[in-house]
């Protein structure tokens, strides 16, 4: 065997460097310096400015003793600063870890506790929920609070320093370094646990910036893209798009709130040309009266994951302007790593054939090298008939790096060389894949993952709820929402609204059930809830 090709072919600073979507800002501004990256309300910044703001971040983070793997942690709306810190973080060598805006004060702090937050970066908007958890937290980060000059808040944060004179403080020709792995941490993501507390997802640079080159492809975005800030950035680094513009010298439009008038808006007045979000978004773009609906001369692309919409949201996107592709992935998977690639023969299929095929999750992202449905115990792969059901499972360059301080947990999750996402679902011959069930229980309502459990376990903790079990109700609006069955003792005179009034002290408004149902649980003869009952009767709800 010759091994001219193993000699004097080495790896050195002329032919290698790690893979890190940092350079992509790095590049957009050194070639499209006066482009506008980022419109927020009245405030426009170049690629130049965002740059420089971005290296400031990281300046200013060094000088704090901020370096490799420390975690900065940031709770801020779809704002400028949000972009920033997916830049400024990590050009010092620390891991970003953005957090859900919506979470309660108690998961706050042990997010806050686990990932060893050194700095918290955060907007005014979520004071008070910050505040409540910085009491219960163990750590005692640095306080950087971001006031919204567009917007203006009351909350207040205190012994913290305001974001602006704090980012003064760096220097704008920060000399940023390379990772020196490109498999070192970039972010840190948390789960919506099942059963316990949720789990840290770490994504490394590699997958960052591979992700969001696929984004790119696979949405087909041209350069100087406009992108509609219609999806939590916080929500698996906003599926890696806050890097993908950069790839395209594309223009960020922020969108604090996800209001009609704003997003219709910023359709027209903006030339948006792309967008995320859940089904949700989509309805709310309809539901606009007439009146503030702004007529589009472009045509755009609308990015979803979570349900499939029902065929006459779709339609009525259609008319609307709108080209609809659904998408599917996790956290784990650095949000979508899976595409309903639409073949060009289907638009001539009947209306119910296009509903079928519109329904499944679809084939691999580009960067995503396996993705495979297999029986979890034997990993053998399941028949291609459109029938078999397995677990869905992937294998790549773009699945996390493990589960911050769970080694059992990686374990399990890596087991026989794929991950393991816990959906289940079938093999179409075509090669296309569809989601049957949920093994892990989670509701994804709005684009939020909601544990079950999570919700069974607030229900339990109140004295007069002996059983309870909750499972997914279709929701045209939120795609899904969670409806509770519970049984109580005897001559309890509980009601549904003095229920739901305990399940809003116990969790985040959005966990809480829409539906409350009073009424015996169908059991196995050991006693197991047989859920599969209670979704079919959900349907009659």
């Amino acid at each position: 065997m010759s091994t001219a090709y193993c000699q004097n072919l080495d790896k050195n600073t002329a032919n290698y460097q790690p893979l890190t979507p940092l350079t992509f800002l790095e590049r957009a501004a050194s070639v499209f310096p006066q482009h506008t990256a980022i419109i927020h309300g009245q405030q426009r910044t170049s690629y130049a400015d965002f740059y420089r703001r971005s290296r400031q971040l990281a300046a200013a983070l060094t000088q704090r003793g901020v370096g490799k793997n420390d975690t900065v942690s940031v709770i801020l709306a779809n704002t400028p600063p949000m972009l920033e810190a997916h830049y400024g973080v990590p050009m010092c060598g620390a891991v970003l870890h953005a957090m859900n805006t919506r979470l309660d004060p108690a998961v706050i702090a042990f997010q806050l506790d686990h990932a060893e937050t050194k700095v918290l970066i955060a907007d005014l908007e979520f004071a008070d929920t910050l505040n409540a958890a910085l009491a219960l937290c163990k750590v005692q980060p640095l306080l950087i609070y971001y006031d919204d000059p567009e917007f203006p808040q009351e909350g207040v944060l205190p012994n913290s320093l305001e974001y602006e004179a704090w980012l003064a403080t760096g220097a704008a020709d920060y000399a940023w370094q390379l990772p020196a792995d490109e498999w070192d941490a970039i972010t840190l993501n948390y789960t919506s646990g099942t059963t316990g507390n949720p789990k840290g997802v770490v994504y490394h640079h590699r997958g960052a910036y591979l992700l969001a080159q696929g984004n790119a492809l696979t949405a087909a975005m041209p350069k100087h893209a406009v992108y509609l800030w219609t999806l939590p950035m916080f929500h698996c680094n906003g599926w890696c798009f806050p890097w993908t513009l950069s790839v395209l010298a594309g223009t960020h439009v922020c969108l604090r709130w996800v209001r009609q008038k704003a997003m219709w808006d910023a359709l027209a007045d903006h030339g948006v040309t792309q967008l995320c979000g859940a089904p949700i978004v989509m309805s709310t773009l309809l539901s606009t009266p007439p009146a503030e609906q702004r007529a589009l001369t472009q045509s755009v692309e609308f990015m979803t994951a979570a349900a499939p919409p029902p065929e006459s949201i779709l339609a009525a996107m259609q008319d609307a302007g709108f080209n609809v592709t659904h998408l599917y992935g996790l956290t784990e998977t650095y949000g979508p790593a899976v595409v309903n690639e639409w073949q060009a023969d289907w638009g001539n299929l009947p209306t119910a054939a296009q509903a079928e095929k519109k329904a499944r999750q679809g084939v691999r992202y580009l960067p995503l090298e396996g993705l495979s449905v297999r029986d979890p115990e034997t990993m053998a792969a399941v028949p291609a008939d459109g029938v078999t059901m397995g677990e869905v499972m992937f294998r790549g360059n773009v699945v996390m790096k493990g589960y911050l301080k769970n080694a059992a947990a990686s374990r399990e999750a890596f087991a026989g060389g794929w991950f393991h996402s816990g959906d289940l679902g079938v093999l179409h011959p075509d090669g296309y894949i569809q989601l049957k069930d949920r093994s892990k229980d989670i509701i994804i309502s709005g684009g939020e993952n909601i544990s079950s459990i999570e919700i069974e376990n607030a229900l339990f903790k109140h004295p007069e709820v002996t059983a309870a079990a909750v499972v997914a109700m279709p929701d045209e609006r939120w795609g899904e929402t969670p409806c509770a069955f519970v049984e109580v003792t005897a001559g309890s005179t509980l009601t549904e609204t003095a229920l739901l009034n305990w399940c809003r002290q116990e969790l985040a408004r959005f966990k809480v059930p829409k539906k409350i149902v009073f009424a015996a649980l169908p059991k196995t003869s050991t006693g197991k809830i047989q859920k599969f009952a209670l979704r079919k009767r959900v349907q009659a709800l």
